[in-house]
């Protein structure tokens, strides 16, 4: 019995020692430099050999990241925002106007966030970027209605300022080729 100890200790070690050696050689060059077969470990280098494909493909990506990011804003504007104010819910003395404007302040919040970020999608596509250029002075100006909708404040100037800037957005995207859809977010997704 004493004797299957150490034995077991010394086929531990082997076998770890062959899984560090194993693993120091797989992490070594993989190419031979005294042929001149050298496999290139950089990622920009492999990217600038294909560089028209991954430029179409960023474009792309940047085109649907932007519609996404623009249609979240959108559905978060009009399911929590437009819809109630319009619906009369952010008078005083309205029935679940309390909860109302603690979810149009967080849509408000969150409205702002995605078209921010929409408008920094926008800039990896050239047509799209020149579209959404002119618009990131709205958007800018809706940083602190998420506020004063919560606290009740807001009224027609304000709902209209989201509404204006939302299909301001969704019109240049279209223009560029990139239709948003409106999309509701969760209410989970409003309290991120």
């Amino acid at each position: 019995m004493p004797r299957s100890v150490p034995l077991r200790r010394t086929l531990a070690a082997l076998l770890l020692s062959c899984a560090l050696l194993a693993g120091t050689t797989a992490c070594g060059d993989s190419g031979d430099a005294a042929s001149g077969n050298t496999t290139s470990a950089s990622p920009a280098a492999d990217r600038s050999a294909a560089s028209p494909s991954a430029s179409a493909e960023r474009q792309r990506l940047a085109k649907a990241r932007f519609v996404a990011n623009a249609g979240l804003a959108a559905g978060a504007t009009y399911q929590w925002i437009v819809k109630p104010y319009r619906a009369g819910t952010f008078k005083k003395g309205a029935e679940g106007r309390r909860f109302a404007l603690v979810k149009a302040g967080l849509a408000g919040g969150f409205a702002y966030n995605r078209l921010k970020a929409a408008a920094e999608n926008a800039k990896g596509d050239p047509l799209l970027s020149k579209a959404v250029a002119p618009l990131t002075a709205g958007i800018a100006s809706l940083k602190g209605l998420g506020t004063k909708l919560r606290e009740g404040e807001a009224g027609e100037g304000e709902v209209g300022a989201f509404e204006s800037v939302i299909d301001s957005i969704k019109n240049a995207g279209k223009d560029a080729g990139a239709e948003v859809k409106d999309k509701v977010p969760s209410t989970s997704q409003l309290t991120g």
